[in-house]
């Protein structure tokens, strides 16, 4: 796939690509009709959660632990129309049952790839946790080589967080392929197939959209951002329109402005720590008072215990996400039958290799 020289992912121009799902002569039943009416203003309800207030909001532990939240329960809402639909996977286009499958195993992989930054922005908490606790008392009971043990806890910590974390290095590739599935194709001539091909567009685009904008926060950089283009057909697409603007231009912004770090919380403490790193001196015997030291130390404090708890409740919801995901495709696998066809054992057999 060719990129644009602005280095981002090119959009998709779907234009209209439902005159070959729902056909201006083909009966609809009103069941169905509602059930799809449903699932897509309940995703244009969640997108509209989505929607940046102030540019402060954009980016924070709180607002991705809320996004990836709402990609889960429009997750669970696919599994819902699925059996409202009653639509048994021996009925799926085989085409579809390889495109789901293969996605599935993406998501785990970008999953996998997030929790690892999580907990290593969560393991370089420890070396804050052994300067806060040296700290802990007044500065005139400080010994010079607990001084200089913290101002080299400090350090480290700097250099950790400035490390890329190789395992996000195919965030963007993974990206890259979950979009080229965003293609909509042709299936069985079946109208329950039609409406979860439909839904199951509407999953992707928002799964899409959060994992590119997790990618950025992770890698301080608007270049895994997407722009994606969606029929106007949707009931959520103007309400989707907004928010990838709205979101997406506040990322690029802050990246254009040389942000050190695009998440909230840690550019906070990073903040705080180069403020104290200073103050404490390689010797040990900076001229300092105590006031400003105790307020330097106490800031870090809460900045660090802010990020702490946003880090363990985000990484609660990655974790909840990838099991979501993780069951909904096992779940599919078991119920395949094992004389449909070769193709099925081999997709399978591709998976679990590939998981």
């Amino acid at each position: 796939m060719s990129r644009p020289h602005d280095g981002h992912p090119p959009a998709f121009p779907f234009g209209n690509p439902f005159r070959m799902i729902f056909p201006r002569r083909s009966h609809q039943s009103p069941k169905i009709v509602g059930l799809l009416n449903s699932f897509e203003e309940n995703l244009a309800e969640r997108m509209k959660k989505l929607k940046l207030k102030d540019q402060g909001s954009v980016l924070s532990l709180f607002w991705m632990r809320l996004a990836m939240e709402l990609l889960s329960e429009t997750y669970a809402d696919i599994k819902v129309l699925i059996t409202d639909l009653q639509f048994p996977v021996a009925d799926w286009d085989e085409k579809l049952m390889d495109i789901y499958l293969d996605n599935s195993v993406k998501l785990l992989d970008i999953c996998l790839a997030y929790s690892s930054e999580l907990a290593r922005i969560n393991q370089a908490h420890l070396l804050l946790q052994c300067v806060l606790h040296i700290l802990d008392t007044s500065r005139a009971s400080l010994s010079q080589e607990q001084l200089l043990c913290a101002h080299s806890s400090l350090g480290d910590w700097m250099k950790q967080i400035s490390l890329r974390n190789p395992k996000l290095e195919n965030c963007s590739t993974i990206l890259n392929g979950l979009i080229e599935s965003l293609h909509l194709n042709k299936v069985k001539n079946s109208t329950k197939g039609k409406v979860l091909i439909r839904a199951m567009y509407g999953v992707k685009v928002q799964t899409t959209f959060v994992c590119s904008i997790f990618a950025a926060t992770f890698s301080g950089s608007s270049k895994p951002l997407v722009d994606l283009h969606v029929a106007d057909k949707f009931l959520w697409a103007e309400v989707f329109i907004d928010l990838q603007a709205n979101v997406n231009g506040v990322v690029r912004s802050l990246a254009s402005n040389g942000s050190p770090t695009l998440l909230k919380e840690l550019e906070a403490v990073e903040v705080n720590v180069k403020r104290l790193y200073p103050l404490i001196g390689s010797d040990g015997n900076g001229p300092v008072e105590e006031e400003t030291l105790q307020n330097s130390v106490l800031d870090l404090r809460k900045s660090s215990e802010r990020l702490v708890q946003g880090l363990d409740l985000l990484s609660k919801e990655v974790e909840g996400f990838f099991q979501i995901v993780l069951t909904g495709r096992d779940a599919l696998l078991g119920n395949l039958r094992v004389d449909n066809s070769d193709s099925y054992s081999r997709t399978e057999n591709n998976v679990e290799s590939r998981l």
